[in-house]
């Protein structure tokens, strides 16, 4: 392939060479641990969210026991108070969710939205499989949802990989952000990590809410991908933008109009920092000329 198509190739669109080179670089990603504890195979403990934890044995209640972790049926057949133990999860499930929706396919600066989406996935799944956690994800677009169960080893990290490049998604005529969020819920355990990298277009209340609910059993980091020209519109001449249906001409010397497109873009920022602020999670920004290394770094 001549190399100047290939590298107009990289930018629109992932190749499994470029996810796969990205193991290269997990020796210099240093991602914040909570709580560090020796001897796992999983690097780290949930801090909160959920036990991340299986159950382990039925013994005697005990004063200080959680009650609800009481075992009700054992209580019942022996007439004496019984509860759960449970022991930490060895491996971390660590799920990945990409947005690959038509929006994401944009970009006047770096790479489209969502190639920058699937090499910070990529990077994430490598540090994942180096930690010795389990990796599983959700890719979604505009035709539907992939899910794909955590395991561990290589062959999970490749074959995540793989869906990246190649997603195989359901025909689903109503795909949002409000479905997507609903079964990310019912696929995730509780204590798991878990990422979602979008441009969160369509980030309604309802959608909200399934991200609360998310937060409230498990670690969540949000990651906001966008392009330059989202946050700020160019200050002299006029454009066109297209999607190949639609086209949209911007003057710039309509300065009331170029405040309010920049209105709009902080205050969806604010927006998505308060609602990680209230529900405990972690943001991160992204632009689509960034280092996707040192975005997570």
């Amino acid at each position: 392939m001549n190399s100047a198509l290939q590298t107009n190739t990289d930018l629109v669109s992932i190749r499994l060479k470029t996810l796969i080179d990205l193991a290269k670089s997990i020796a210099m990603l240093k991602l914040r641990r909570h709580q560090i504890q020796a001897g796992q195979n999983g690097e780290y403990v949930s801090r909160f969210k959920g036990r991340g934890m299986e159950f382990d044995e039925t013994r005697i209640y005990q004063p200080g026991d959680d009650i609800r972790s009481i075992d009700w049926r054992v209580t019942a057949r022996s007439d004496k108070t019984h509860t759960k133990v449970y022991r930490e999860e060895r491996e971390r499930p660590v799920f990945i969710s990409v947005d690959y929706r038509p929006a994401m396919a944009f970009a006047t600066r770096g790479v489209f939205k969502s190639v920058q989406a699937a090499k910070i996935a990529g990077l994430l799944a490598w540090s994942a499989q180096a930690n010795g956690d389990r990796i599983g994800g959700q890719i979604f677009n505009e035709h539907g949802c992939q899910e794909i169960k955590p395991k561990g080893g290589k062959h999970a990290v490749l074959h995540f990989l793989n869906a990246l490049v190649k997603p195989d998604c359901s025909n689903d005529v109503n795909v949002s952000l409000e479905r997507v969020l609903t079964r990310l819920i019912q696929h995730t355990r509780p204590g798991s990590l878990v990422y979602v990298i979008s441009d969160f277009r369509g980030l309604t209340d309802t959608a909200e809410l399934h991200l609360s609910k998310l937060g409230r059993h498990c670690e969540v980091v949000l990651i906001h991908i966008y392009d330059p020209l989202e946050s700020q519109l160019p200050t002299k001449g006029r454009f066109r933008f297209t999607d190949a249906i639609r086209d949209i001409i911007v003057d710039s010397s309509d300065k009331q109009r170029l405040a309010k497109y920049q209105q709009r873009f902080q205050q969806q920022q604010l927006h998505l920092q308060t609602l990680s602020k209230k529900w405990r999670m972690t943001l991160l920004q992204c632009s689509t000329n960034d280092d996707p290394l040192e975005v997570i770094r």
